[in-house]
């Protein structure tokens, strides 16, 4: 005959999961109280052990089969295990023994959010809404559904009513955040959050979060000062550490830049990123022995990262060592192949090594992929200049003008061009447009045909924009 024994509520939770492991063991039968139970799924849980976690629920109906919150718990449980149908399934028990418990829709809720059936989603968190004491995160869930479906002015309306129940409640401020960036509405997060910071002046993520801000209205100095602030308040915050550095990059302040991300060190691991930024204040310092260290150690950590592979390529370049630069460049190129900036640094050194042909493919793909980059537009006209190949060299500058109508240097170029062609009315025609666009930049023409300086016509149009 099996013994029964019963354990109560009033036992520590400790010593309720060895008396179940015991009983488990033993093949006995023991009865716990509710809360005996809830201690033990919830020890599963913590330690990372749904399907235990799973059985006990399951010991817990049985003994107490009138408890809507095992199944409660069992939803939760089949939701991390990804068994959607059994969870709702397990849902709808429970609401027919207790419909007002506010889990129940909440559950429901996200189990909905993650289907994407943002109406059900809605509606299962609104009846939360109406029973729950604590109501914060029932928010924060709707404004997430709202995000998704694309309404990010409703899920501000949400995050700031989450903020409004649970001042500290950082996912909502973080969230806020993003939704105002999506928004590119960075005036209005400023906003908020400086009166965030009036009621709750000791919140080091809302003067994250306005640093942020700041950074992204390039008022880099704002910035700063914000960062300093969340840093004073948790001086172990290395994200604030390592925003400040990018700002202190933005003012060209790259010494200090680099004391800035080294302190994060002292907060967390050091990581690739963390080590290609500083890599990249030693290059913008043009102490390149520091900055090549700092790249290596970068791709050493994250293999993947173009932009320290890249930067280990400028080094080189630097230093005139264009074939192997060439290497690394093509490195960063594998791993983001539509990265206009590589495509350009590789081709002007395939030019600086003489290869022509692969210069002007690799020009050809920068314009393509940022048809916006002027000087790229020039330096690819240049190689077919170079080559005697005027028609080819006018055609390029012709379809620069086309994606970059406001840019003066591209006119003065084409005149150029249609001199050394012998097109000279063209030629005055696009002088004309030049100078309209931006008389201050006509050494551009002398720059690169000096004997027009001695062409009277050029001079008189030239004189009649300038005087």
């Amino acid at each position: 005959m099996e013994e029964e024994f019963e354990f109560g509520f009033s036992e520590d939770p400790k010593f309720s999961v060895e008396r179940y492991e015991e009983m488990i063991r033993n093949h006995d039968q023991y009865f716990f109280d509710a809360q005996a139970f809830e201690n033990i799924i919830d020890y599963y849980i913590e330690k990372n052990d749904p399907a235990k976690a799973l059985q006990v629920s399951e010991y817990a109906r049985n003994q107490h089969p009138f408890a809507s919150v095992f199944l409660v718990k069992q939803a939760q449980l089949l939701v991390v295990m990804n068994r959607p149908d059994e969870a709702f399934a397990a849902l709808d028990k429970a609401a027919m023994l207790e419909a007002s418990d506010a889990d129940i829709y909440i559950i429901r809720g996200n189990l909905y959010e993650s289907m994407e059936r943002n109406t059900e989603a809605l509606e299962n968190y609104e009846k939360a809404l109406d029973l729950a004491e604590e109501t914060d995160e029932i928010l924060l869930h709707i404004a997430y559904v709202y995000q998704n479906m694309g309404d990010y002015d409703t899920a501000i309306t949400y995050l700031k009513l989450c903020l409004k129940q649970n001042m500290e409640n950082q996912d909502a401020l973080y969230e806020l955040a993003f939704c105002y960036d999506v928004m590119d509405n960075q005036e209005e997060s400023v906003q908020f959050y400086q009166q965030y910071i009036d009621n709750e002046p000791y919140s080091y993520a809302a003067w994250y979060n306005l640093g942020n801000a700041f950074t992204k209205l390039s008022l880099f100095e704002k910035a700063i000062d914000a960062y300093d602030y969340a840093i004073l308040i948790k001086d172990s915050f290395a994200s604030a550490y390592f925003n400040k550095g990018n700002a202190l990059v933005n003012l060209e302040k790259y010494a200090e830049a680099i004391e800035v991300y080294r302190q994060t060190f002292e907060y967390e691991q050091p990581n690739a990123d963390t080590y290609c930024a500083i890599g990249e204040c030693y290059e913008k310092l043009e102490q390149m022995d520091e900055a090549r260290s700092f790249y290596k150690k970068s791709v050493k950590m994250d293999a993947k990262l173009a932009d320290a592979w890249f930067g280990i390529g400028v080094t080189l370049d630097f230093e005139e060592r264009y074939f192997e630069a060439l290497h690394f460049y093509k490195k960063a190129l594998d791993l983001d192949i539509a990265n206009a900036d590589y495509w350009f640094a590789i081709a002007d050194a395939e030019y600086k090594l003489g290869h022509l042909t692969e210069a002007e493919h690799a020009y050809e793909k920068v314009v393509e992929l940022n048809p916006l980059d002027v000087d790229a537009w020039l330096d690819y006209s240049s190689i077919l200049y170079e080559q005697q190949r005027l028609v080819d060299a006018i055609e390029v500058i012709a379809e620069a003008i086309k994606n970059n109508p406001d840019a003066a240097e591209l006119y003065y170029r084409m005149v150029a061009y249609l001199f050394a062609k012998g097109e000279y009315n063209e030629a005055l025609n696009q002088l004309e447009m030049a100078l309209a666009a931006d008389p201050e930049k006509r050494y551009i023409l002398f720059d690169y045909l000096p004997q027009l300086q001695e062409n009277k016509v050029i001079i008189d149009i030239i004189n009649r924009y300038t005087r």
